[in-house]
């Protein structure tokens, strides 16, 4: 059966509305998924999860990033952001291990917008060592370094642990945004990239009076 959800201004005041935020109801089922089976997340128990699923070659993955920059810099501090890259095998694979080397670096929220940026804008596939080996020395690591990260163990485990989250979460695609581990927005359920974060804030709002009850 499907429900709605009352819209809250406080959970969406800082964001510029569409017609479907500020006239409609979130429809469950249409507007957003509910895991029949939720995932379990990896923030503190006080926390509120969003987890941002991508593929660093995902053209609507990169387009989607000013709209949640834009929201994330509005979150209150019981929300934290978890980023998962998405593997389908192949390049996937190769730009997660990318994503979680430049983290075990410690230059991942630096390098994170630049890697998009390389790949759509400067026709950089990042998907050889000496490719990503370059992009890193701008954050002074050396190759090295570099290649040490991409064949980590630690790196290749994150990896896989990824892979299983994202098959726990039923991903068919990405981009996506799960609520607290149980709901789901696409851009097809969403209807475009800049409504996703809109109805995400809806969600975490709702999570946040289910929490209170």
């Amino acid at each position: 059966m499907r429900k709605t959800i009352p819209l809250m201004a406080m959970a969406l005041a800082a964001l510029a509305l569409p017609t479907l935020a500020t006239a409609q109801s979130l429809v469950e089922g249409e507007h957003y998924e509910v895991l029949d089976e939720p995932v379990e997340t990896q923030v503190a128990e006080d926390k509120i999860e969003v987890t941002e699923a991508f593929w660093y070659g995902c053209p609507h993955c990169y387009n989607l990033q000013s709209h949640v920059r834009d929201w994330y810099s509005t979150l209150e501090d019981d929300v934290e952001i978890v980023h998962l890259p998405a593997t389908m095998g192949g390049d996937w694979n190769i730009h997660a291990q990318v994503f979680y080397a430049a983290e075990e670096l410690g230059i991942r929220e630096a390098a994170h917008a630049d890697i998009f940026h390389a790949i759509h804008e400067e026709g950089r596939s990042l998907t050889d060592m000496d490719q990503v080996a370059e992009l890193f020395s701008d954050y002074g690591v050396s190759e090295e370094e570099a290649r040490d990260a991409l064949n980590a163990f630690g790196v290749k485990n994150h990896v896989n642990r990824a892979h299983s989250r994202m098959r726990d979460m039923r991903l068919r695609g990405v981009p996506a945004l799960m609520v607290d581990g149980r709901y789901l927005v696409t851009p097809s359920s969403a209807g475009s990239l800049d409504n996703m974060p809109q109805i995400a804030a809806v969600l975490v709002e709702k999570v946040r009076e289910e929490r209170a009850d």
